[in-house]
């Protein structure tokens, strides 16, 4: 696919095309995402790390990308000039100090896909031209090994076709859903914010086989294979969550006791506490 190279302003979008191996990519941001999604789209092996452009203003996290074949620049505006499609991949309090540098570089055959967490579209589109076509995306870290998980949704001048364009080639970074932009800070308490939950879970696990008398190294190997273990039977299965502990869960057995042991200390609750905290978190940083 490729964005049109048509400079005409008017109220109709540029239509995308057909040949992905010419479109022009660009990130304004060289973090963890940013790096994710420029492996991902490597991988796909239809856009060339050639055709791949990325700013920082220090060269700390450019190495990886030079590494992979990507260009590297310090300049902003380079990178809107030389891209059709443009990943906005700072934090939340730079976006409208960036927005504000490149906006007017920005045509109507921009996208501009933005990553920063609790940024409405709409608080995107007032920063940049009118009649930019404004896609806010959310990803999580392990988009870095090609298995995250992303969700789109699209601001006014953007729809579909914008949406079927990024999740076709942003598919090999693992799963893309569009939706609503509600869902968008819900799936950052979920996803995003989920990791790291995750990350808590499997340290109590790994602790708690060292409570017992298990070795440590060993306990953390053991419970970052039983989570991913558990993951991949949760994908691919199709099942839902409860017909997989039920298979698990024999009458009278450990698994019960253990579950009857998460139940009495909250567990339950603490976790969708914690995504409700986490998606509150999302919607305040967007209020300011």
């Amino acid at each position: 696919m490729n964005l049109s190279e048509s400079s005409d302003r008017s109220s109709d979008s540029p239509a995308i095309q057909t040949d992905v191996c010419q479109l022009k990519i660009g990130f304004i941001g060289a973090g963890n995402m940013a790096f994710g999604i420029a492996q991902g789209i490597i991988a796909s092996g239809k856009v060339p790390p050639s055709n791949i452009i990325i700013s920082a203003p220090s060269t700390n996290n450019l190495p990886r990308f030079q590494e992979r074949g990507v260009s590297v620049t310090h300049s902003n505006d380079e990178v809107v000039e030389r891209s059709r499609l443009v990943f906005l991949a700072v934090k939340p309090h730079l976006v409208p100090k960036v927005l504000n540098g490149i906006s007017r570089n920005v045509t109507q055959e921009h996208i501009i896909v933005s990553m920063a967490a609790g940024i409405t579209l709409e608080t995107l589109e007032e920063l940049l031209p009118a009649g930019t076509r404004v896609i806010r995306m959310m990803p999580n870290l392990p988009c870095v090994l090609l298995e995250g998980a992303l969700l789109l949704a699209s601001g006014s001048c953007a729809g579909e076709e914008e949406e079927t364009f990024l999740k076709t080639l942003l598919s090999p970074c693992g799963l893309v859903e569009a939706g609503p932009e509600p869902w968008i800070d819900a799936h950052t308490g979920l996803s995003g914010s989920g990791v790291a939950f995750v990350y808590v879970f499997a340290e109590a696990l790994a602790e708690g086989a060292v409570k017992m008398g298990m070795p440590s190294a060993l306990a953390r190997r053991i419970a970052a294979q039983t989570i991913l273990g558990a993951g991949v039977l949760l994908r691919d299965t199709g099942k839902l969550p409860a017909e997989l502990k039920a298979e698990v869960c024999t009458p009278g057995g450990t698994t019960i006791h253990g579950i009857h042991a998460l139940e009495k200390g909250g567990f339950r609750a603490a976790a969708m506490g914690a995504v409700e905290a986490a998606t509150e978190r999302a919607r305040e940083l967007g209020k300011k």
